[in-house]
């Protein structure tokens, strides 16, 4: 716990360390790779090479100062941080080192300005904050390995199966070499460790299929510059891959009303998993969907066969970029606020009662959620959730 005086300094510095944090979250991977090389392969160097990783370091230590007196805010903040961490194995040994090179980026960057107390109140800020994550991840640990089929650290799978969704997406079956399938929440990814002929790599994968006892599936855009999609294209029936524990937030609760699944490109893959949950929850469905083209868009024909099974549940469109000719289930263009409106409309949907899904590209999920706010969907029902870096996104509109 840290002191009154502590208290006192980080409210004091909270400025000025904010003012240098990018700064400071730059330097500090840099530090940590070259001083504890064996980490990593735990990091996108995708996203290190972009910024998005320090620049969401950055934004979830300024968020925790100012959360960290509402245990609520504190674990809204934190969780989605936390599945991470479980789908990455990250373990209480990983958090020294951490906070060994977060200080010294500190350090570097603020220089004299950091005097020994400014120090010690901030790295007494860090152990707070390593202690409560490393509780809430030795709960998430325990818990899922007392299930049927859980387990902690690595569990070899092998492939069962591939089939190509798409001119850009495969599907990768996964069955255990041992024991039985594990269960997981509709909407929840996977992490994996894959050994490429590049080196050790950990990735997030969202689960495409609803769970069941025979096999869980990944589906995978090959990226033409992906480390990890083209070493998982490369892959044929038999080969055996590492799985950690599964992750993620986005999952649907407990509410009844109706639900909007809006996504873009691959980040639909999460979204039939959620697709099912609500179908058998008796949940009115409106299905959007966002592909460059009819060629790459995958599960369509999954998709149609459902819309036709559940008629009066469940609304399927799709807007496609280009196509000739256009599918009658199809709008040409991107998703805009009118066509989302008519959509809302033709359900008979009220948009308060709406709680609404949105993946796909960070650009993406910020424009619509926009969007769905001014339409009248309250804020708090609009969940999302990156498969990179969290990034915030606000319903106000930005200005250009």
């Amino acid at each position: 716990m840290l002191t009154v005086t502590q208290e006192d300094l980080i409210a004091a510095t909270a400025p000025v360390v904010a003012e240098h944090l990018n700064a400071i979250t730059a330097r500090f991977y840099p530090l940590m790779f070259e001083r504890y090389p064996e980490v990593k392969s735990l990091f996108n160097q995708t996203h290190q090479a972009s910024g998005g990783q320090a620049r969401a370091l950055a934004g979830a230590v300024l968020a925790y100062v100012g959360a960290r007196h509402s245990r609520e805010a504190v674990d809204r903040l934190l969780a989605p941080i936390v599945s991470k961490h479980v789908s990455l194995n990250i373990l209480p040994e990983h958090y020294p080192i951490v906070g060994e090179c977060l200080m010294a980026a500190i350090g570097e960057v603020l220089g004299d300005a950091l005097t020994p107390d400014i120090a010690d109140a901030w790295g007494a800020l860090y152990g707070e904050l390593a202690d409560v994550l490393i509780a809430a991840e030795r709960g998430l640990y325990g818990s899922f390995a007392a299930t049927r089929g859980g387990w902690q650290g690595l569990r070899r799978f092998r492939i069962a199966r591939l089939h190509d969704e798409s001119s850009e997406i495969r599907s990768l079956y996964l069955a255990p070499l041992e024991g039985p399938l594990f269960s997981f929440t509709p909407g929840q990814y996977i992490g994996m460790r894959l050994v490429t002929p590049n080196g050790v790599i950990y990735r997030h994968y969202s689960l495409s299929h609803s769970p069941n006892d025979a096999f869980c599936r990944i589906s995978v855009k090959r990226e033409s510059h992906g480390q990890s999609s083209n070493y998982l294209h490369s892959l044929t029936v038999g080969d055996e891959i590492d799985l950690l524990p599964p992750g993620g937030v986005l999952t649907l609760g407990d509410n009844e009303g109706p639900v909007l699944l809006l996504s873009a490109g691959v980040g639909q893959t999460p979204m039939l998993p959620l697709l099912d949950a609500a179908l058998a929850a008796g949940r009115q469905v409106i299905y959007l969907h966002a592909a460059r083209d009819p060629e790459v868009h995958a599960f369509d024909d999954t998709l149609q066969a459902l819309a036709a099974q559940y008629p009066e549940q469940m609304r399927y469109q799709v807007c496609y970029e280009q196509a000739d000719p256009l599918p009658s289930h199809a709008h040409l263009g991107v998703i805009e606020r009118e066509w989302l409106a008519s959509q809302l409309v033709d359900a008979n949907v009220s948009a308060e009662a709406l709680e609404a899904f949105v993946i796909g590209p960070h650009g993406f999920m910020q424009a619509m959620i926009q969007t769905l706010t001014q339409l009248g969907v309250p804020v708090s029902h609009c969940h999302y959730e990156h498969f990179g870096p969290s990034i915030a996104i606000t319903a106000e509109p930005t200005l250009a």
